[in-house]
Formats: structure tokens, sequence, C-alpha cells
């Protein structure tokens, strides 16, 4: 007994487990995984943790032009990053063109979205406080889609509270990677408020969005070009308006883009409206 007991010790002790997986198996592996899989598996074991801040691992998940990203974004020299890092500080929020954009990556696709503030904007009467308002916001910095990332971290928007003539011009010049991209405005009928701890809206001045719909468009560097027409609608809630889609061929030339929302006509007023920004994503990305 005790002889068969000792060779069935020994035979169990040289069954190979998944503490005995080279590195660079674990690394072969963990490529073929999702980033919040890669870190979770990551944390398996010595081998797999190891590999989890390989960069053969992690090139693959960044964009293509990752490098013309940093320097841009964090004016560093990205052979002087591991990739890993790299990964972690696109994913995270970061400011430019004096902290009126927005740039982050979207963990599992890896696609770059931008979000231009209302603060970046041209817009007719913006400082006459008889047509808009500043107004601070906690509501423009949750997470609003499913896939959890925040779509806006801009600490104010701009409140209308009535004007004649409504205009707004803004423009963005940047690296995209190559794919097709959605621009959206995003709009909310009625002014947010807190009512006993409850976000609310106060609809009193929500007129004129019914009677002539308001016109969207937008027009890149290299031809492209969309415009729609729309009536505003769903009060008290964020909408975001799809104006159209553009491809980039190119990801080591910037793309230029201006974009612009309006409501000219002049045989009535409108208000009540909260514009907080423009969002471009992956067309992919649902909102």
């Amino acid at each position: 007994m005790g002889v068969g007991y000792s060779g069935l010790l020994a035979e169990t002790e040289l069954v190979p487990g998944l503490g005995n997986i080279p590195e660079s198996c674990a690394a072969r592996v963990l490529g073929y995984l999702d980033p919040p899989e890669i870190c979770k598996l990551g944390r398996l074991n010595r081998a797999f943790r190891q590999a989890s801040w390989a960069d053969c691992v992690w090139e693959s998940k960044l964009p293509e032009n990752y490098q013309c990203l940093v320097k841009k974004l964090f004016d560093e020299n990205p052979e002087d990053l591991c990739k890993r890092d790299i990964f972690e500080r696109l994913c995270s929020p970061n400011r430019f063109d004096g902290g009126t954009k927005e740039v982050w990556m979207e963990k599992r696709s890896g696609g770059i979205c931008v979000s231009i503030s209302w603060q970046g904007m041209k817009i007719t009467g913006i400082d006459d406080r008889r047509y808009w308002n500043h107004i601070a916001s906690d509501e423009s910095r949750r997470p609003t889609t499913e896939l959890g990332f925040v779509l806006c971290r801009f600490h104010t928007i701009a409140y209308l509270q009535q004007i004649w003539w409504v205009e707004v011009d803004g423009n963005l010049e940047f690296q995209f990677p190559s794919g097709t991209y959605s621009l959206y405005f995003r709009l909310r009928l009625g002014r947010p408020k807190k009512r006993l701890g409850w976000q609310i809206s106060n609809l009193d001045q929500v007129h004129g969005w019914d009677i002539k719909p308001v016109r969207f468009q937008f027009s890149t560097s290299n031809g492209q070009q969309d415009m729609t027409q729309c009536y505003l609608s769903e009060p008290g809630k964020w909408v975001h308006y799809h104006v159209g889609d553009f491809v980039v061929e190119n990801p080591n030339s910037p793309t230029k883009i201006k974009f612009s929302m309006t409501q000219i006509d002049c045989t009535h007023t409108k208000g009540g409206l909260c514009l907080d920004s423009v969002i471009i994503l992956p067309k992919l990305v649902v909102l």
C-alpha cells in the first residue's frame, strides 16, 4: 500500500497545470482575448500576470495610428511607454484644444471617440444672458450607453431660454484611425433641475421646435458631407441627433470636419433647449 501510494503521489506531482505554462504561450492565448478578459485572466497566476503586460499582447489592441495619438495627447515618445500603459491612458478621457475637446478609446472595440463641448463652438448670442445661460450640471458626466463608457465629461451645458435665430458652428481637426464614423449633436428639451434628490426637467420655456425643423450638417476636408432636418422631440431626455457618417481612409493624415446646427426661421421664437456637445463615434458603437 505504501509503495502504491508513493507512486501515485509522485505521478500526481508530475501532472502539469496552468502554473507550468510558459509565459510566451500564455501571451499567445491572451492575444486572442478582449482587453477586459486579458486583465481578468492576468490574475490567474504568475505566468498569465507577466504575459498580460507583454507588448505583443497589447499592440494589436491599439489603434493603427496610436503613435501619433500618443504624441498629440500625451506629448511623449511612444517608444518610452509600454503598450498596456498606452492602452490604459487612451481609454481614459484626454482633453485637448484648451479643454474644449475630449478623446477616449472604447475598451472592447479599440475605437476612438471624440466629444466637442459647446464651449468649443461658435454660438449666436451665447454671451448674452437674455438668450443663453451656462448651467453647471453633473448629468453630462454620466455613462449613457450599454457599453458603459462616458459620452461627455464637461462640467457645464448651454441652456437657451429664448431666441429668434439659432446658429451653432464648430470644427475639429483630428487624426482618426481608418474606419467609418458617425457624428451626433447631444441635445435636450427642458432645463434640468433637482427636486428631492431626483433629476427632473422644467419644460416651461420649451417652445418653437415643433413649428419648423432644425437643420444639422457637416462636411470634411476630403469632400464628404451630409445633412439632415428634424423636429426636436422627447422633452426631458438627452437625445443624440444623428447628422451623418464619414469615412477615414488615411490614418496618418488629419481629418478636418466642420459641423453646424441651425434654425433661422425668424417668424417665431424658440427656447428651452440644452446643448451639451457634439459626439463622433465609430459607426459600430451603438448609442
